[in-house]
């Protein structure tokens, strides 16, 4: 009999480069995805959804509260790091090994942390992508000097 399950591939990317690979499937393995090695780590992925308007979700990734995920949760957030989800269908898992001979990827997310908290209990990050910017803030810029030049000082501004 065949049966399906769904599992998430999760590259985490800071600008330089990329700084973890995790799967929350898996229990205490590692699996190979896209040709890189994924680590297990319970984790969980939602929000995402974007309907005909083009407005959508801000995605959230949560983890459990610990000193290891508090650590690189707070890079990220202050360095905007980009983070791929993979969506991935796990199929008949081999029995010897308990890891799925194939993976098959429905969907993939791309998005940049835009934010984070943590409670008691679990460490949320907030994914925004170019494509959330109806209902978002992105890109979150200010307008400086250095961007735009001169800024007018009155409401008098004409063009000549």
């Amino acid at each position: 009999m065949t049966s399906f399950a769904f599992g998430h591939a999760l590259q985490m990317n800071s600008s330089t480069e990329v700084k973890h690979h995790f799967q929350n499937f898996f229990i205490g393995k590692e699996i190979t995805h896209s040709g890189s090695i994924y680590e297990f780590a319970p984790f969980g992925f939602s929000g995402v959804t974007v309907n005909r308007t083009g407005d959508g979700l801000e995605a959230t990734l949560v983890f459990p509260n610990n000193k290891i995920s508090r650590n690189w949760a707070l890079e990220a957030i202050e360095d905007a790091w980009l983070m791929r989800v993979d969506v991935l269908i796990i199929e008949d898992p081999d029995p010897e090994t308990g890891l799925a001979v194939q993976n098959t990827i429905v969907h993939t997310y791309t998005g940049q942390v835009t934010g984070g908290q943590w409670d008691n209990t679990s460490v949320n990050l907030e994914l925004s992508s170019v494509l959330d910017a109806v209902g978002t803030d992105v890109p979150r810029r200010s307008l400086t000097k250095r961007i735009v030049g001169n800024l007018p000082i009155s409401n008098n501004v004409r063009l000549q």
